[in-house]
């Protein structure tokens, strides 16, 4: 049962093969059995898993219907869930429980998805390896002595290691595609604004995205199905209607004007990866897709843009953790100040203290034009590359990655070499561009991903490209050794 996608656990509870809870009862035991090994998991939720998995089974009974209804999903550790802990990862928010329901968690929920549990995640989701978490690093299941990517590498480690068949995630820099490709895994970042953030706990508010982590395009549009849709408690979110993402999974390629930007193919780029991009492009040339060099001019750029902008929103978000209303508290203040600082410097971990501490030296009145309003302009360059290449094609294709995933500690003490590994994802997010990774082969038995963006609320563009795909390959049929 553990090797179903979303869609094949659907038409398997339509068809009476098995019941939620049924399955729910495998998954969870099979969590407590594997995870050890991953980290993946920093909540279990065996009782309301349970009370939902049944609640689903009853709907059915009652002629009931939905895709969703009584799957097994997880959340990554920064959406409140009500009256259950959600930590960021951080030793800040360890004793939280969150007095309501994020608009993500309570519409699964309404769909009749059931919440195994709460997804380990690079803590306030600052980092690309999933290494900064209060809890402990989470292991790649391809490989255990590598990283899965950041920082929703739990939710991806957990779906790539069959754990359950998909997870929510976020993505404000490339934190939902990433660690899809590291662990063979299709995940999107949909258009900012797509997917309600109330109840998100913020990093970078104008970066931040949640979207769906899965093995297929076909699950992933079954997911953002149900995450997807304005929400009037976020003055971010977009009224904008939601399409149906599994109606257009089968539309024909044909004619289809894919650019290639020849930024992408520099000497950073792995030569190894680079032949495997090259593959996808000529599969998709036999699909009846047209390829096109194209420029984006201002990607280099996009990394000391992006590492301004989200440190000073970050800088801004994260005061609110003091240690007065909320979270970790020191022992013992001396006085107010003394309560601050200890219980900020004992409650956020390295990562996220630099990040603070750069965001709010850029914001400091001194530097501010020199530095957060120069980073502003650029993303604005940025933005303007790609509706420049939206003119003449229909997608952008590239690597997700320069590298394979790396070892365990390998970037530790160089911060700047695992920014760096950001390049192609972050010009999304500054530009808040919808893009897709999806599996394209492995190097050295390590995960690639191929990564596609498309103009704004055209998640169902990238979906039909992704699922085609995956119809005339199998590299996101294969499954780690172990799991």
């Amino acid at each position: 049962m553990h090797q179903m996608t979303l869609a094949e656990i659907a038409r398997g509870l339509a068809d009476k093969k098995f019941s939620s809870e049924e399955l729910t009862k495998v998954l969870l035991a099979r969590i407590t059995q594997l995870d050890p090994q991953l980290n993946s998991f920093i909540s279990l939720t065996e009782d309301l898993a349970i009370e939902q998995a049944k609640a689903a089974d009853a709907r059915r009974s009652n002629g009931e219907s939905g895709a969703l209804l009584g799957a097994p999903i997880a959340h990554k550790d920064l959406f409140c869930t009500q009256g259950i802990r959600t930590s960021c990862g951080s030793k800040m928010l360890d004793n939280f429980k969150a007095p309501y329901d994020a608009t993500v968690v309570a519409k699964l929920a309404a769909a009749g998805a059931v919440t195994l549990g709460k997804t380990n995640m690079d803590e306030f989701a600052m980092g690309s390896a999933n290494e900064s978490s209060w809890y402990g690093a989470v292991k790649n299941p391809w490989n255990l002595e590598h990283v899965p990517g950041g920082s929703s590498g739990g939710s991806a480690a957990a779906v790539a290691a069959r754990l359950l068949p998909a997870a929510t995630a976020t993505d404000t820099g490339g934190s939902i595609r990433q660690p899809a490709a590291f662990t063979n895994l299709t995940g999107l970042k949909p258009t900012y604004g797509r997917v309600s953030r109330w109840g998100m706990i913020a990093y970078a508010s104008s970066l931040d995205q949640g979207g769906p982590l899965a093995r297929t395009a076909e699950d992933c549009a079954i997911l953002l199905q149900g995450m997807a849709g304005f929400d009037q408690n976020d003055s971010t979110s977009i009224d904008e209607p939601v399409p149906d993402y599994s109606a257009s999974l089968n539309d024909s390629l044909q004619g289809l004007r894919i650019g290639v930007p020849k930024e992408y193919f520099s000497a950073g780029l792995d030569p190894r990866i680079a032949e495997l991009i090259q593959n996808s492009i000529q599969q998709l040339q036999k699909l009846g897709a047209v390829i096109k060099e194209i420029s984006l001019p201002n990607m280099q750029h996009a990394i000391p843009a992006y590492y301004v902008i989200a440190p000073a929103e970050a800088s801004s978000n994260l005061s609110r953790f003091d240690g007065v209303r909320f979270g970790h508290r020191c022992e013992n203040p001396e006085n107010l100040i003394d309560l601050y600082k200890r219980s900020r410097g004992e409650g956020f971990g390295a990562e996220v203290q630099r990040r603070i501490m750069v965001g709010a030296y850029a914001l400091s009145a001194g530097y501010y034009d020199a530095y957060y309003l120069k980073a502003q302009k650029i993303r604005r360059l940025v933005k303007n590359d790609f509706m420049a290449a939206f003119n003449e094609v229909d997608i952008i294709l590239g690597p997700t990655t320069p590298n394979p995933a790396w070892k365990l500690g390998a970037k530790n003490s160089d911060p700047v070499a695992a920014y760096l590994e950001d390049v192609y994802t972050i010009t999304a997010n500054l530009a808040g561009l919808p893009g897709l990774s999806m599996p394209a082969g492995f190097v050295d038995g390590l995960p690639v991903g191929v990564q596609l963006l498309a103009p704004y609320f055209h998640e169902g563009r990238l979906l039909n490209v992704a699922h085609q795909y995956q119809l005339n390959t199998d590299w996101h049929t294969r499954t780690p050794t172990g799991f």
